[in-house]
Order: structure tokens, then sequence, then C-alpha cells
């Protein structure tokens, strides 16, 4: 997952981002994308040089993309909507960790109530229950602690 923070975002940087997002081993095969004015020419000529077949959607047709609406709802609902962006320094390092948050902690129903990555459930033994703040004590996780 790669994501960057700009307040003028251009062709150019958006081609520097779809080389950033992914490097030569794991370019994806197709980049599904919309039809905005920022992904011009350089952006198509980046995407090219790289192999990926870019596939546009509909005009105003968000739910042909489900899982991008999906996930920038969660970032909404979960995480902006309950902070002051102060400017785009904050705002990376809000999204920084939300999405180790995301991963980490957050719980998910299509994974049977675990994160993307997985982590063992702790025996009583190991000690009380204590919370830890995540995104800046938006969210928290919880953990044993040996006394």
């Amino acid at each position: 997952m790669h994501f960057n923070v700009t307040e003028h975002p251009t062709a150019r940087w958006t081609g520097q981002q779809i080389i950033e997002a992914f490097p030569w081993d794991t370019v994806p095969k197709y980049l599904l994308r919309d039809r905005d004015a920022i992904y011009g020419n350089q952006f198509q000529k980046r995407v090219q040089s790289m192999g990926i077949g870019e596939v546009l959607s509909a005009p105003r047709s968000p739910w042909q993309n489900a899982f991008v609406e999906r996930i920038i709802g969660s970032i909404r609902r979960d995480c902006l909507d309950h902070v002051v962006v102060l400017n785009d320094r904050h705002l990376k390092r809000i999204l920084t960790s939300y999405s180790n948050y995301y991963h980490r902690w957050r719980t998910h129903m299509s994974l049977g109530r675990d994160s993307p990555e997985s982590r063992p459930v702790q025996s009583p033994a190991l000690g009380k229950i204590v919370q830890l703040p995540e995104v800046g004590g938006l969210h928290h996780h919880y953990e044993r602690l040996a006394a």
C-alpha cells in the first residue's frame, strides 16, 4: 500500500507515485482508474512504460471501484471526520498512523474479526489487559502485559 499527500497534484506527480507504489517486481497487470484530468499524458506514458494496462471506469460511477470507495469511506469515518488537519505533513502523519492501525489492530468482519496482519490470541496467564492508544488516541488496541 502506498499513499502520499500534496496540495496540488499534477500528472507528473501522480506518475511518480505510481512508480513508488509499484517497484518493478510487483507491477500489477491492470490499473482501474477514474477519468480525472490528473491522469494526463505524463501519467499514461509512465503506466504504459511499466507494462500496466489501464481500465477506465465510466463517468460518475464510483460503484465500479468499490474497493477504493470502501477504504476511502473507512478512512473518513474512522479517522478524518474526527480530526482537524493542519497541513500536508500533519495529514501524512495521520494517514500513516491510521494505516498502521488499520492493518495491525482494526478488526474486519470479512477476516473473522481479525486484522489483515493476524495476531495470536493472548493467554490470560500473560497478565492484565491494558489499553494502548493508536492514531493519536482516536482509537485504541488492547493487549495483555505481564506484571
